[in-house]
């Protein structure tokens, strides 16, 4: 690879010992995907959870600070196992919250900012057009990939960490023009109405396009997403087929036309969703019983219109006694969340708002065996789709169809 002299300097350890080995690490991550250079990026945003890190990951971490690791670019944090002010309140290991809040003490040795959200871009950083990020999230990248035009691999684990010590990725990837056009045609005649019809749009896609290098151009449709709406499609996108960008025509920068969005080349394949396609969609997701054990709201994190909307449904009713309704987000929305009177709202009618989280890595095996949990309800595809593999039955139903069954605790067979 060709590097500045900066990134000389960085390899010789004039920069410190941790700056050093991770660049080592992206120039043999770069050298195994063709990259020819590095490109600065403006900001990063870590993954990596305790639990999903385990003791080997906090320890790399550890060793990073005791080395006198500085991060050089604005750093924020992912979602985290537990929310410190409710974990005792679920019966959530204290081991666990131990090592967030070790985990916490170290990031912020380092500089970064404790965001724990999965929403960094509703939250805090809105990238612009063009400008080349390293971010960790899945959901993260495909939204400033598609939406904003910012240019970001997935940078999982240690990638993201060596990033935010460097301020630099390999160029290759999404960070190259030739890598972000289009490759399929998505022909949508079944027109999303919610938030969470566009997560069902997204699984129908992400089903039949399982491959980081696809990009699904969207044509045909006839309203316009809302950022929650992008959210939910890009989330499910990112969770089934594990893609990082896409294109709605006349509607993302990047997919002003149909030839912009494709390059100017034609697509490889064309896939047409048919009227009724996004309730089989839903329906695809069976119940093995009527009582529902859990509803979960809020991945990727809720927004504050997101909270709102479930504030009104629930407005004058109560959650079933058999049934526990969380819903997940960050402390800026929940601090707007509480200003406004949501909070009120949803905790008066039985409701949890739980910070920080995300279902799927809140302990979610220890929850089920502690409150005997098996039927999770969600208007989150992409939750429906992680937690199956911790032992749930899940069900991806709309949003209005959620509150119905945490207020009744059934779900139709």
């Amino acid at each position: 690879m060709r590097l500045t002299a900066e990134e000389e300097a960085i390899l010789a350890g004039r920069r410190g010992e941790p700056a050093r080995r991770a660049l080592q690490m992206q120039i043999a991550t770069g050298e195994f995907f063709g990259a020819e250079w590095m490109v600065p990026v403006t900001s990063a945003h870590l993954t990596g959870d305790p639990e999903s890190m385990g003791d080997a990951g906090l320890a790399f971490v550890e060793d990073l600070v005791r080395q006198g690791a500085r991060f050089v670019v604005p750093t924020t944090t992912n979602s985290c196992n537990v929310d410190l002010a409710l974990y005792r309140e679920f019966g959530q290991p204290e081991e666990v919250a131990q090592k967030e809040r070790r985990l916490r003490e170290l990031i912020t040795a380092m500089g970064g900012i404790l965001l724990t959200s999965c929403t960094n871009y509703q939250a805090v950083a809105q990238p612009r057009f063009g400008e080349h990020l390293a971010w960790g999230d899945t959901g993260t990248v495909i939204y400033a990939n598609a939406v904003c035009g910012a240019q970001s691999n997935f940078e999982g684990g240690p990638a993201s960490y060596a990033a935010a010590l460097t301020g630099r990725v390999p160029a290759y990837g999404m960070h190259l023009p030739e890598c972000r056009r289009g490759t399929h045609l998505i022909e949508v005649r079944d027109q999303p109405r919610s938030v969470s019809d566009w997560g069902a749009l997204g699984v129908l896609v992400g089903r039949r396009l399982t491959n980081y290098w696809l990009v699904p151009v969207f044509t045909g449709l006839e309203v316009e997403p809302d950022s929650d709406g992008l959210k939910q499609l890009g989330a499910t996108l990112a969770s089934y087929g594990s893609l990082a960008m896409f294109h709605l025509v006349g509607m993302t920068p990047e997919a002003r036309t149909l030839e912009e969005a494709f390059g100017g080349q034609k697509p490889r394949e064309r896939i047409v969703v048919e009227p009724g396609d996004l309730d089989r969609a839903y329906r695809s997701f069976l119940p093995e019983k009527e009582k529902v054990d859990l509803v979960v709201s809020g991945t990727p994190h809720l927004s504050l219109f997101e909270v709102r909307t479930l504030a009104r449904l629930l407005e004058g009713k109560k959650v079933s006694a058999s049934t526990m309704l969380l819903l997940t987000t960050n402390a800026p929305v929940k601090a707007l969340a509480d200003q406004e009177g949501y909070t009120r709202a949803i905790e008066a009618a039985g409701g949890r708002i739980v910070v920080g989280v995300c279902y799927y890595i809140m302990t979610p095996r220890e929850m089920a065996r502690r409150y005997g949990l098996r039927t999770i309800v969600t208007d989150s595809a992409k939750l429906a789709n992680i937690i199956a593999a911790y032992g749930y039955n899940p069900i991806f139903r709309p949003t209005a169809e959620c509150v119905e069954a945490a207020v009744t605790g059934r779900i139709a067979r």
